[in-house]
């Protein structure tokens, strides 16, 4: 026996089965990932979305960048909840991520790849936060007008000889809070107090909002000196060579606290709805191609042990870190904003 059936009938047949596999080949991409994740992001974009965007060209998953102060980011990600539209949280600054974490803002990781990048040191207890390449307080000076034996350690910039010969950053600067955190833990506060009261009378009116215009107030030998994180330094030099600056790592004689550390790093949201994309990015970000953009893109010190880092930075082992855990810079910073508060820095 035959059926038959008129022809609009057979077309409207095929039409209908083509339609089926258009969207079938369509949905299953999307079924395997996110094709969107949104982060909250403390640092520059012009640092960080080169990275991403290798990410994306790399996954086909797309970023969306919500950049703020961290400080900001943190209180917003409190007020939002379970309702927060954002999938992970990037910081230049390991105590934020920790505070981060303690508010039940992060979710705790179980990735070996993780684990087998980063060293401990560098990563929450639970790995709710990893860190993604290392930042040092360094000592910027002005070669023509500063010998680098005239400073051991960060605590000599409050000598009186200093006095309007150095520029620092503003109170507000999260690499001051950690840097003063730092000190506060080895030195105690009578000694750090001395130190900022020192600082607040050699800058006077040195004091910016940016470690770039710091580096370029020593550059143009406006001021001798200033403290600045490391890579400000290798970035000024990487598009003006001649520039008669240049970096020291302080604190390194028998006895010093050493080169004070934080990191810049990454958390997963707790209540994020892409969980295996958020997942891909951290491991893009742990492993060696992405650590070593954060090395050649940014001059960052990178966390993976196998990456090295830009040839024209202080050799990683040839200066000594102070052993304050980075965990430990969120419980101390509100004592040291509160001693910030009392010295009068503003």
């Amino acid at each position: 026996m035959f059926f038959t059936c008129s022809l609009p009938t057979l077309r409207r047949a095929i039409l209908a089965g083509l339609m089926f596999a258009v969207v079938v080949g369509l949905l299953a991409p999307c079924a395997q990932a996110a094709d969107k994740l949104t982060i909250y992001s403390g640092r520059g974009e012009r640092l960080i979305k080169p990275v991403l965007d290798a990410f994306t060209a790399s996954t086909g998953i797309q970023i969306e960048l919500l950049s703020s102060g961290t400080t900001e980011l943190v209180n917003r990600l409190k007020a939002e909840g379970n309702h927060t539209s954002a999938d992970l949280l990037i910081t230049n600054d390991a105590g934020s991520l920790e505070l981060a974490r303690t508010a039940g803002l992060l979710r705790p990781l179980n990735m070996r790849e993780v684990e087998r990048a980063i060293p401990a040191q560098f990563r929450a207890p639970d790995n709710a936060w990893v860190g993604l390449s290392g930042r040092f307080w360094a000592v910027v000076y002005n070669t023509s007008l500063v010998k680098p034996d005239q400073v051991k350690s960060l605590l000599d910039l409050a000598d009186p000889k200093w006095k309007d010969k150095i520029a620092i950053p503003n109170s507000g600067s999260e690499y001051l809070q950690a840097g003063v955190s730092v000190i506060r833990a080895i030195h105690g506060d009578e000694k750090t107090r001395q130190f900022l009261q020192g600082l607040k009378a050699n800058a006077d009116g040195q004091v910016y909002q940016k470690s770039s215009q710091i580096v370029d107030a020593v550059a143009k030998g406006q001021v001798a000196l200033g403290i600045v994180n490391h890579y400000y330094i290798y970035r000024h030099l990487a598009t003006q060579p001649n520039a008669p600056i240049a970096a020291l790592m302080p604190d390194q004689f028998e006895g010093g606290m050493g080169a004070i550390m934080n990191v810049a790093g990454v958390g997963i949201i707790k209540s994020t709805k892409h969980l295996e994309s958020a997942k891909l990015l951290v491991e893009f970000l742990v492993a060696h191609a992405g650590q070593k953009l954060f090395a050649d893109l940014d001059k960052e010190y990178p966390l993976h042990p196998d990456v090295k880092a830009d040839p024209a930075l202080v050799e990683r082992k040839s200066f000594r870190a102070a052993l304050v855990p980075l965990t430990k810079l969120a419980e101390l910073r509100e004592p040291t904003l509160t001693l910030i508060e009392q010295v009068g820095l503003r």
